[in-house]
């Protein structure tokens, strides 16, 4: 598997250390972007880890259409441009249609495609279009074996650079459950692999309005997927989630960010994973 370089000096593949894509869901306002970026940028340093700093301009598949959003397009990049210049992390959002492909490309180093458009085509072709990496969420309705056409997808417009990303699959009703079986599956379309601890304890639509979660598990799944081979992890990092305007329930107390990452660093350092 070649190591996919997501910015200049951070490559994300077999052997090295996991990269961690942590930031809130959704920008809730400059400042507060600004300010957990930086914090999360201080943990990442300490523990040693690469880390790409992740907030979406715009939340478009709420559970409500009266759920807080985030600033839309334009301004939700020029805030993550200023995040950019202020904090020298690179940058991943969400892009749900075709035509925000190529304008998003000028702020972000990573397009990212939500779950539930992990299938569309003209979308994925958009995204690899811009030549820069793509991390695409399995959707929660698809087998880790059926990412393969994700990949083909991609790769037939000549896209490289693709990382996968695990973050549970629907288990009856408004519940997730993860079969780190996947991990070592999707790898095999020679893609990394990244894993979403927080999103994988998710209960979709469990409020009626919005979705809940059980955050107390983040921890342990996270271990679990790096053990599992997971070549990254994403986590959605709150300093108080239960202010938080978008999946609060399933997001990482800051307060926790710190230790997760340490334990982190020791399962890789154990499996002999290095700079």
């Amino acid at each position: 598997m070649e190591p996919v370089r997501i910015a200049p000096g951070i490559l994300v593949g077999e052997g090295l250390l996991p990269l961690v894509i942590a930031g809130p869901c959704v920008i809730e306002s400059e400042e507060h972007t600004l300010g957990l970026a930086n914090s999360l940028k201080e943990e990442a340093r300490r523990a040693g880890l690469p880390l790409a700093f992740k907030a979406s301009f715009d939340k478009a598949n709420r559970s409500s259409v009266s759920s807080f959003r985030g600033p839309g397009l334009r301004e939700g990049l020029r805030i993550l441009e200023r995040v950019k210049q202020e904090t020298g992390l690179p940058i991943l959002s969400d892009i749900h249609d075709p035509t925000q492909a190529a304008t998003a490309s000028l702020v972000l180093d990573i397009l990212q495609i939500p779950a539930f458009l992990c299938r569309q085509t003209d979308l994925l072709v958009a995204a690899a279009a811009t030549g820069l990496p793509v991390n695409v969420k399995k959707g929660q309705f698809l087998s880790p074996w059926e990412t393969c056409n994700i990949v083909e997808k991609i790769r037939s417009v000549g896209g490289s650079k693709i990382l996968l990303t695990e973050r549970g699959t629907t288990f009856g009703y408004q519940d997730l459950v993860v079969d780190f079986r996947s991990i070592p599956v999707m790898r095999s379309f020679q893609c990394p692999v990244i894993f979403d601890a927080t999103h994988s304890v998710q209960r979709p639509g469990l409020g009626g309005t919005y979705s809940g979660g059980d955050r107390k598990f983040i921890e342990t799944l996270a271990r679990a997927g790096i053990a599992a081979g997971a070549d990254g992890l994403f986590v959605e990092v709150h300093e108080d989630p239960e202010k938080a305007l978008s999946d609060g329930p399933n997001a990482l107390p800051l307060s926790k960010f710190r230790a997760l990452l340490a334990e982190v660093g020791r399962i890789a350092e154990a499996m002999g994973r290095s700079s």
